[in-house]
């Protein structure tokens, strides 16, 4: 795996690390609905978030386009977390949410058959015939369908997807708030700094634990690498170690 982290600099004199913590609503209740998905259609994204009982569309104020869903719960530990960013001059914005299995085999077709460009504007289909090599290069930028946290409603990526984003001025006093924040409302970054394998850095996602480190530990015990199927490029799950490498390999303080 490759770090693409950026050594930091200090906190910005505006961003305060002693908060006045917002409570998140005594309603949303985790353990109501928990066992309920717990199950490997919903760990695969396997259903409709429009549908879905336990899903909320988020409000535009708090994104950067329409039509996107996230958990209950998390999206109330989210807007608890985002009246106190607010509070301390940073504001947080949703690019990406919640994505099921369609959203994302739709995502990785594209890349595996050449109609849609690899970011730098790499056609895949032309430059690289092996299998595995393909699937290795689309996971530098996206997830395998019935892969993804994102299938998850746990997980969001705030503003900007490039780390250089988050290595400097306010990208960095954000990352700096968030890394000193986050955990007072359950989030955490998975896929953070030095692990062995899996997905490189991204500072811009972060999980709402209370509930993804229980559907993890869901994955660990029952997904098979021969269950992640029915999309183009499929048969190369179990030559990369799909759910061992990318998806458990997430930082540890997110399983906890």
């Amino acid at each position: 795996m490759i770090s693409l982290a950026c050594q930091a600099r200090q906190p910005a004199a505006s961003v305060h690390v002693v908060p006045s913590v917002d409570t998140i609503p005594k309603e949303i209740i985790v353990e109501d609905t928990l066992e309920a998905i717990l199950n490997l259609d919903y760990i695969m994204g396997r259903f409709d978030p429009s549908t879905h009982p336990d899903f909320v569309k988020i409000d535009s104020q708090y994104a950067d386009k329409a039509g996107m869903y996230m958990r209950k719960d998390a999206y109330e530990a989210f807007k608890a977390m985002y009246r106190h960013a607010m509070n301390d001059g940073i504001q947080l914005q949703i690019k990406s949410a919640t994505r099921n299995f369609n959203a994302q085999k739709v995502i990785w077709e594209g890349k595996w058959s050449g109609a849609r460009l690899l970011e730098g504007g790499e056609n895949l289909a032309e430059t690289t015939p092996d299998p595995k090599e393909r699937a290795m290069k689309i996971l530098r930028f996206s997830s395998m369908p019935g892969s993804s946290r994102h299938h998850w409603g746990t997980d969001v990526d705030f503003n900007n997807l490039e780390n250089h984003w988050w290595a400097e001025g306010k990208g960095l006093d954000m990352y700096t708030w968030l890394q000193h924040n986050a955990s007072l409302y359950g989030f955490c970054q998975p896929y953070s700094e030095g692990r062995p394998y899996g997905y490189w850095e991204e500072r811009w996602h972060w999980s709402y634990m209370p509930v993804s480190a229980r559907l993890t530990r869901y994955a660990e015990a029952n997904l098979k690498n021969e269950m992640i199927e029915g999309f183009l490029g499929s048969e190369t799950a179990p030559m990369i170690d799909i759910v061992k490498k990318y998806v458990l390999g997430i930082n540890e303080d997110c399983v906890k």
